[in-house]
């Protein structure tokens, strides 16, 4: 792209929020955040959109999102006959969220679809059940997730609830590329759109539906007597997940909740928290304050679109200890299939549904229970995939549970991504069961350590920002897709390059590898950031032996690396 050509096309017709006009001023000049801003496209992709707030067409702004909801407009015309082109909105707490959902409103009304929108921002499970209940072609959530405020997004699903397939993201991509960002995209005014019905407010009994269908989830009998006065600390990171998550746990009986104040309210720039992920420990430092000063016994954090959560509990030592995704997975697969078998209620094929980066360990544990274990490529929405086709046999309800290590779980179908509301409902039940019985839920952990063996899974993210970041990360892929034998002194087993499309899986650029003395190393660069991520997962006889092997795969891996940051 010829980025002056472009920046000056820019300046002349780039409309409508005088922030953009404000920075394009700015950057006049400055070469280096011109071809930053102007170099590529924003890319689109099976997770929709997803860059920095600002000018340009490699950032998220109204234009950008413009064009991409024209884009999808026109996908879903060509898809989908007039009367079922219907589309659900929905938006998180960030910086010109609210903004960007009524802009894509106005695009998709102007095209003939009929809009349904949350009349206030509302988490991504609820957008993934309001496109399933409003019987919807498809549906937009306007978030960056766990993302730093700097960034903003724009995730797609299809018809069945799930983030759209990799298939369908090619097709949008084709389509918006054949459109001009100022040209060729429709548009119309929100406000006149609610006005004359061409965009409707989606309705309070869907949203309650919603909360019913969580509540659902359950696993207690009626027999079952709890103590449900397990005092919790919550914070919804200045998200989406005071209003329903409190719901939610109060209407189930958990009313010993103290929010932390300076987290609750809705907070795009995430003030207490700049990096707003339940998966960081700054982000949960806050509520672990909370958590020692009211003496919780659970702490539970949320991200701003609510559909990951985070906990903490005490140890032996009395002491507040995070638990990692895959902690947590592990305990909740556990409940699950132990409940489920209990209570009578374990179906005769019974699925757990997991990523490959997430902890092999979990498919130890569901095969002692008798539950067969599906693996998919990273990211939610391939476990949401898995769910439809169980639906297409008719075995829908053997779907018992789906998680993936990055805090994401789901236990139940009514929607087809993960679901932080969910989440933490499963996780104050499976704490308070655990506590009548007085068994902590580190005790519990180390009971299934001792079980399974001690297995331990970490994430290493590396930066590559701008496109020379861009091409180290293809020559990074590169090397490691040469002839190693070896790797962080460990022999190489078997390496699996999913570019592929291996096991009936989508073609993803992830390789795999297969070490000997059960550990494994996963590379794959993020869909969404510009990042390259390394899985590792070391197996030993005791967690600090384990720990001890991890630190020294990783400093392998730096040291390689190193070689490409300089």
């Amino acid at each position: 792209m010829d980025y002056n050509k472009e920046y000056q096309r820019w300046c002349e017709c780039a409309k409508g929020d005088i922030d953009i006009e404000k920075e394009l001023a700015d950057i006049a000049g400055n070469e280096n955040k011109m071809v930053d801003a102007f170099y590529r496209d924003l890319t689109f992709g099976t997770g929709g959109l997803r860059g920095i707030i600002g000018a340009g067409t490699n950032r998220m702004n109204i234009h950008t999102v413009a064009k991409a909801s024209q884009g999808l407009a026109n996908y879903i015309i060509k898809n989908f006959p007039e009367g079922e082109r219907k589309i659900a909105v929905s938006y998180d707490s960030r910086i010109k969220s609210e903004l960007f959902s009524q802009v894509a409103s106005g695009v998709f009304a102007a095209n003939g679809i009929k809009v349904y929108i949350y009349p206030r921002l509302m988490p991504t499970p609820c957008l993934s059940y309001a496109v399933r209940k409003s019987h919807c072609s498809a549906g937009i959530m306007v978030t960056a997730s766990h993302n730093p405020a700097v960034y903003n997004g724009y995730k797609v699903y299809g018809a069945d609830g799930c983030q759209i397939t990799t298939k369908a993201a090619e097709t949008i991509l084709s389509e918006i590329e054949k459109l001009d960002i100022f040209a060729d995209v429709r548009t119309s005014d929100f406000k006149a759109g609610i006005a004359n019905g061409e965009i409707e407010y989606i309705s309070e009994n869907i949203y309650t539906d919603f909360v019913e269908e969580v509540k659902n989830q359950s696993l207690l009998s009626v027999n079952d007597n709890i103590d449900r006065n397990v005092a919790i600390v919550y914070s919804p990171l200045h998200g989406t997940g005071l209003k329903p998550v409190l719901r939610t746990l109060k209407e189930s009986g958990y009313t010993n909740i103290t929010v932390v104040k300076e987290q609750e309210e809705p907070d795009g720039n995430f003030t207490t928290c700049p990096y707003p992920n339940p998966e960081i420990k700054e982000a949960m430092s806050l509520g672990m304050e909370y958590a020692k000063k009211y003496n919780a016994d659970l702490l539970l954090a949320t991200d701003p679109d609510c559909d990951r959560v985070g906990i903490a509990v005490k140890n032996n030592n009395g002491e507040y200890q995070l638990l990692s995704g895959n902690e947590t997975g592990m305990l909740l697969l556990d409940y699950i299939c132990k409940r489920r078998i209990e209570n009578g209620t374990m179906p005769v094929d019974p699925v757990f549904i997991k990523t490959i980066v997430t902890i092999d360990m979990a498919e130890r544990i569901a095969a002692n229970y008798g539950v067969r274990t599906v693996n998919v490529l990273t990211g939610f929405k391939f476990i949401g995939e898995q769910i439809g086709l169980l639906e297409q046999q008719d075995k829908e309800d053997s779907y018992i549970f789906g998680m993936e290590e990055s805090y994401g779980y789901l236990s139940g179908s009514y929607v087809r991504d993960k679901d932080a509301v969910d989440g933490a409902l499963l996780i104050c039940e499976m704490f308070a069961y655990y506590k009548t019985l007085g068994i902590s839920l580190i005790d519990k952990l180390n009971e299934l350590y001792h079980i399974y063996g001690c297995c331990l899974n970490t994430l290493h993210s590396y930066q590559f920002e701008g496109p020379e970041g861009f091409a180290k990360m293809q020559e990074i892929m590169k090397y490691f897709r040469g002839n190693i034998t070896e790797l962080c002194g460990k022999k190489v087993i078997k390496m699996l390059d999913y570019s592929q499309g291996l096991d009936g899986l989508p073609k993803s650029d992830v390789l795999k590898f297969f070490l000997e003395d059960d550990c494994s190393v996963v590379v794959r660069p993020s869909g969404t950031e510009p990042k390259l991520k390394i899985y590792l997962s070391v197996t030993d006889n005791t967690m600090q032996e384990a720990s001890e092997g991890e630190k020294q795969i990783c400093d392998d891996l730096d040291k390689k690396l190193s070689v490409f940051t300089v």
